[in-house]
């Protein structure tokens, strides 16, 4: 179905966002990911219509933050920190984000969950179930991206976590999506360091930050961090899989079409039973999605690509003829892969993701023979 047989009036996307706002959860990460999508799917104009539903949902009034602070902290959570802001300074699709000062002095983010929101988002959308999970992974992904300088996740504070309420330090930082129009060293330097950290979670510590909502990444010009902040969409991949689907890419980025076809049956994508033209079209879609690193590419010009309207031109016919659906793991790690893509594409960059992706490829069978 094309945008245009839809109703994507402006009229109509200010009602949809404004009751994607009201009701959060999964609906509202609904509305996040059409934000994120390019021309190609859906117009520039309703895109910027859709990007108010990154940046806010309706905040929590006064009395239910408190509620919600004190089934979670206990009745005197005030006493715990030497102040506390009722407004709160950001929201999301499950929670809003608070400002709290330390007894320490230490300025910390309170992200307090929306009531019962956790039950209304589908574990296989997100691997949702509350916040506390999300407070566990941060200390494990700070220890996964320690040898990374280059990147930074805040430190938690034990203390004030519950199992709807998680707090870090506060950074200093911009969101990646007010970066567009920035200078082109910097633009080059967030998709460098973008590109970097997907290649290293899928192939190196094959644990991914899925959701590609970059209002939730940050950028620090003074330290030229990326900083982290929300690991409600994390995956860990079995060595298995990736064994496979880094051969894949590779084959993707050599040319070899006969490779892909091949690891495509092993990992599922196709049962062996499909028609020739199935058969050619999954592979047409893995080649455009590998030419971003292939070896005569050189600097791939995001700015310039046209990878997710002649994707989009392949989809009927895999929906026609395809037998079986892909493996259950693709569909967050294509999620956030597309994503990065798509961010590259709108921060308007030159660059070599070939050597980017051979150094990692080279890496990682290094390691497999260990």
């Amino acid at each position: 179905m094309s945008r245009q047989t839809l109703s994507w009036t402006p009229a109509n996307a200010e009602r949809i966002v404004d009751t994607l706002c009201k009701v959060r959860g999964a609906a509202l990460k609904l509305g996040q990911l059409l934000s994120l999508q390019d021309d190609a799917v859906i117009s520039p104009e309703l895109q910027r219509i859709f990007e108010r539903v990154r940046q806010s949902a309706d905040f929590m009034p006064s009395w239910q933050v408190a509620k919600v602070m004190t089934s979670q902290l206990g009745p005197n959570w005030r006493d715990m920190v030497a102040s506390f802001e009722d407004k709160p300074f950001a929201a999301a699709s499950i929670g809003q984000v608070h400002l709290a000062v330390l007894h320490s002095g230490q300025e910390v983010a309170m992200k307090v969950q929306y009531p019962g929101v956790a039950k209304g988002i589908n574990s296989d959308i997100d691997n949702l179930v509350g916040v506390m999970k999300v407070w566990n992974i941060f200390p494990r992904f700070k220890k996964l991206l320690a040898p990374y300088p280059e990147y930074f996740v805040p430190d938690v504070i034990d203390e004030l976590c519950a199992q709807e309420v998680i707090t870090t330090e506060l950074i200093e930082g911009v969101p990646l999506d007010k970066l567009f129009d920035a200078p082109y060293e910097i633009r080059i330097d967030i998709a460098y360091k973008i590109m970097q950290l997907c290649l290293r979670e899928m192939f190196v510590l094959r644990c991914m930050q899925t959701d590609p909502n970059w209002a939730n990444f940050f950028y620090n010009p003074a330290t030229k961090q990326v900083i982290l902040l929300d690991f409600g969409a994390t995956r860990v991949y079995s060595k298995e899989f990736m064994d496979t689907y880094i051969e894949i890419i590779h084959a993707a980025s050599c040319g070899d079409r006969d490779a892909i076809l091949r690891m495509s049956r092993d990992m599922k994508f196709l049962t062996g039973y499909e028609s020739k033209i199935m058969e050619q079209t999954h592979v047409d879609t893995v080649m455009i999605m590998g030419e971003v690193f292939t070896s005569s590419s050189g600097e791939f010009d995001f700015g310039t690509q046209q990878t997710t309207k002649r994707i989009q031109a392949l989809v009927p016919t895999i929906l026609t003829h395809r037998l079986c659906p892909p493996p259950e793991e693709i569909y967050s790690l294509h999620r956030k892969l597309s994503g990065v893509f798509l961010l590259c594409s709108k921060l308007k960059v030159k660059m070599n993701c070939r050597d980017m992706f051979q150094d990692i490829y080279e890496q990682y069978k290094a390691n497999s023979l260990r």
